[in-house]
């Protein structure tokens, strides 16, 4: 008497219990390679380097007197209309961000500038907390954005950038590098299509040398 064939679905389990990897034991594991994050000689030139291949444009100051200088000199901010700034020193705004209650209201700012934590000069990325911005929208909605980090708060790579990240409760991060950009239609670069249409980084500080 021949045996019953097996059927579709146990021909499938007996494929799937012969392909099963070997049992491991405890303490026997394979060891993971070593890893070595990418460092740089000169973290700001790659930062600066890496950001303008995006789209971005880095700005190296001694302090916020030299930055307004390069504002005052830069059309987005010159010749704005409703403009913002979030960072001290820098800049002077034409509204009050903490009277605003419907992000909406937002549409028609030209120009606003926010304080980075840090940057990476692996991706020419800024990382960017809600801890001081009332309305996050405005990192999007802006037609030109510029975030101001200090000089010495430049990290090598993101291996680096994710363990300076603290969160103590609810909150709001983003990693932003370079303006608002897609590539999905006909893979063609198009600059500003659903955000700010310009990204400017003030790097902050005294150079040392």
């Amino acid at each position: 008497m021949s045996s019953k064939p097996a059927s579709s679905k146990q021909a499938i389990l007996d494929a799937i219990r012969r392909a099963q990897p070997a049992v491991r034991i405890a303490g026997h594991e394979p060891s993971a390679p070593e890893f070595s994050p990418t460092t740089y000689a000169d973290p700001i030139a790659q930062f600066a380097r890496v950001l303008s291949e995006v789209g971005g444009h880095c700005v190296d100051v001694a302090d916020s007197t030299a930055a307004n200088a390069v504002l005052d000199q830069m059309p987005a901010w010159a010749d704005s209309h409703k403009r913002l700034s979030l960072v001290a020193g820098i800049g002077n705004s034409t509204f009050d961000l903490a009277a605003v209650t419907d992000p909406h209201d937002l549409e028609d700012v030209d120009m606003a500038i926010a304080a980075g934590d840090f940057a990476v000069a692996e991706n020419g990325a800024v990382w960017v907390s809600d801890r001081n911005i009332r309305q996050r929208a405005i990192l999007f909605i802006a037609q030109h954005l510029a975030l101001v980090v200090p000089r010495d708060k430049i990290v090598h790579n993101m291996h680096e950038a994710y363990g300076r990240l603290t969160f103590d409760g609810p909150g709001f991060g983003v990693f932003i590098s370079g303006p608002s950009k897609t590539a999905d239609i006909e893979q063609s670069l198009v600059i500003g299509a659903h955000g700010p249409r310009s990204l400017t980084v003030f790097l902050v500080g005294p150079t040392g040398g």
